[in-house]
């Protein structure tokens, strides 16, 4: 029998680009996203769009705000399940649980941003929860930042550390073109 793989794609929405956050890496990270929906579409398996209500009055991500709609390139199609979530985790406070298992899903492909929050976040949950999970490196995104002594971090530092402390412990990395090809 044949684990059920779902996609999952984490705050692709616009509030991503606020200034707020700062500089960007991984400029392309919403195209390797398209390819991948294309690829789960084209081969009808399960999709599920994960979006960030903020509760901070002051979030670029609150309800209401332009920020707060899904980038078109990777935007939910009708029929694609929409979970919304308040915290850093999908999991927590959510319905992403029994969405997953009316869908029968014991697999995650995540994506999204920013990796080294919502993304790690929900990684961690679900290996904690028995899912198997992959998370593709160039279908995440991280952002430069600065560390508690003031040292800077460029955001692809920042995501190869952080793809390195999820790598064996909580998830396989891959890349989009290595899932797409071991899609059946």
């Amino acid at each position: 029998m044949s684990v059920t793989q779902a996609l999952l794609v984490i705050d692709v929405q616009h509030a991503i680009d606020d200034p707020k956050w700062g500089r960007r890496g991984q400029p392309d990270v919403e195209q390797h996203i398209a390819r991948l929906l294309d690829a789960w579409r084209e081969r009808r398996l399960p999709i599920v769009h994960i979006k960030h209500d903020s509760t901070d009055p002051q979030s670029p991500y609150r309800p209401g705000t332009e920020g707060n709609e899904f980038k078109s390139e990777v935007a939910p199609q009708v029929g694609e399940p929409v979970v919304d979530k308040r915290t850093n985790n999908a999991f927590i406070g959510t319905d992403l649980m029994d969405v997953l298992d009316e869908l029968q899903v014991r697999s995650l492909v995540v994506t999204g941003v920013l990796l080294e929050n919502s993304v790690d976040a929900t990684v961690r949950m679900a290996a904690n929860l028995g899912f198997e999970v992959v998370v593709p490196e160039d279908a995440v995104a991280s952002i430069d930042r600065k560390d508690h002594q003031g040292k800077n971090w460029s955001a692809e530092d920042v995501h190869a550390l952080t793809l390195s402390i999820l790598d064996g412990e909580y998830a396989k990395i891959s890349t989009s073109d290595a899932i797409i090809e071991a899609l059946p």
